[in-house]
Order: structure tokens, then sequence, then C-alpha cells
């Protein structure tokens, strides 16, 4: 898929995860029919593969489509003056070692990714943190923080329009693995998996939603139940939540293994 970061989110919509979402919305039968003729559905599509944004209801893409509309750009507009921003001993910005962000263009396409340092899989959270205690001197932020989303989406921002690429070979095979085992596990007191939703019934309602495809190019995203950008470890959180199943944590290693495999499955 083409890495299109912050997807708008409005009530139950989002790309991805273990989740009974999105939302059909209002507009019933009439809706759905506008939505499935809408020439922008080719451009989210490879294949037999689409983008959550298939599955959105026409006003909600239209405001995706709108950069000014679409309120996941504050975030943005914040990670931008970070970005900038000197903090810590060093007093370094990330702006200091990167300069331009233009030349990140295709780098956020790659996470998570294998970190020899630590012989485990990193998503870009991971790094963020990592250069702000190295070579900034700074205190790491939360996963969550409006810090965090705002360095995130303004990073993944300069990928967008590019094909999803990671590397799922060498070292990160076995991570991988584990991430494909994750995904297609049957967990929880409904003892259902990711796969599931998202491949065996995407598509299909569930209750009054419409269960997507759970394609991850669109992360960090704007959701309004939220009122604000958040992770993808965040849905897949409310995923677990949802099954009744046991939570990880944000940044976690069975998470992160998740987002390689996911992410694999959105690439083209």
């Amino acid at each position: 898929m083409n890495y299109r970061s912050l997807v708008l989110a409005l009530a139950a919509f989002t790309l991805l995860g273990c989740s009974m979402e999105p939302s059909m919305e209002a507009g019933g039968e009439g809706e759905v029919a506008k939505r499935a003729a809408d020439p922008r559905n080719k451009a989210k599509m490879v294949g037999d593969k689409s983008s959550g944004y298939v599955y959105m209801t026409s006003d909600t893409r239209d405001m995706q489509d709108d950069d000014f509309a679409n309120p996941g750009f504050v975030w943005v507009d914040s990670g931008e003056e970070a970005w900038g921003k000197v903090e810590g001993t060093a007093g370094k910005s990330c702006a200091s070692c990167h300069g331009d962000i233009s030349s990140f263009k295709g780098v956020a396409n790659k996470y998570p990714k294998y970190d020899a340092a630590t012989k485990k899989m990193v998503s870009l959270p991971h790094v963020i943190n990592a250069e702000r205690k190295k070579r900034m001197g700074a205190k790491p932020w939360k996963w969550e923080s409006d810090q965090m989303m705002g360095v995130d989406a303004y990073i993944k921002l300069q990928s967008r329009g590019t094909p999803v690429n990671v590397k799922i070979d060498g070292a990160a095979a076995p991570f991988f693995a584990k991430g494909k085992a994750f995904f297609e596990q049957k967990r929880g007191l409904m003892d259902m998996s990711c796969k599931n939703c998202h491949e065996d019934n995407a598509g299909n309602m569930a209750r009054s939603n419409v269960l997507s495809e759970a394609q991850l190019n669109g992360f960090p995203t704007y959701r309004m139940k939220w009122q604000k950008v958040g992770s993808l470890h965040r849905r897949f959180i409310g995923c677990n939540k949802n099954i009744r199943a046991q939570p990880y944590n944000r940044g976690s290693e069975e998470y992160t293994n998740l987002e390689l495999y996911m992410m694999w499955r959105s690439s083209g």
C-alpha cells in the first residue's frame, strides 16, 4: 500500500487491528453504493488488497483528503516545531543531526526494522527515544504522548505516497514469524484472532461496523473516539480488549513483531 500518514478516523473508524471497525456510519445502502463507486478507490488498492480508506464513508474521505480539514495535522504542526526544538544536555535538536526532514522520504516505510544493538525489532518511536537519549541527552517521551505522536506523524508524513517496504528476511525472519503467529492465534474469552476479522471476514458487517483488511499504512491516526492522534500499539490494545484478551504494553516485543508482520501485509 502507498503510505498515507495521518488517516482521519471518525467515530469508530480505524484502518486496522483486531477490532470490529471501521463504522459504516449513517447513510445506509445509498452511502454503500456511493462509496463503492468512488473513483478514489483505485488509488487505494493494490491487486486484491484495499486500504482502510476504501471502507470510509464519503464524508470521511473528503476530510482525510484535505490537509486543512484533517484534525490530525494539528499534531503534524507540533511535530514540525519539536523537530527543530533544542533539548537535553547536548544542546541539540532532531534537526541538528538530520537537517531538513524532506530527506526522510521513505524512511518510515522500513519500520519496524532489526536493531543489532538490542537484537530486537524496533518501531519508529523506539528509535526516536533512543536518539533523544543518546544524541540529545534528553528525556525519552512516553509512547502515547502528544510530543511522540507529533514527531512520529511528522516523520511519517514525509513518506506519503511511497510504498511500504519492511525487511522480513535475515535477522528479521524469526520476529516476522512471531508476528504472523500472533496475528493467527486465537485468544481471549471470545477465542478470536486478528485473522478471523481482517482476513476471513474483511468487508463483512460486525454489528454496525464494516471489518477492514487491517492495512497499517495510515498510523499514527486521528480518531474522533480518542479526540487525538494515537499510535498503532494503542489500537492493538483496544483490539485485544474487544476480544476480552489481556493486552500487552505499548512498545512490547509482542506488538512490535505483530506490527512487522502487519506492515508486510501492507507492502506494495
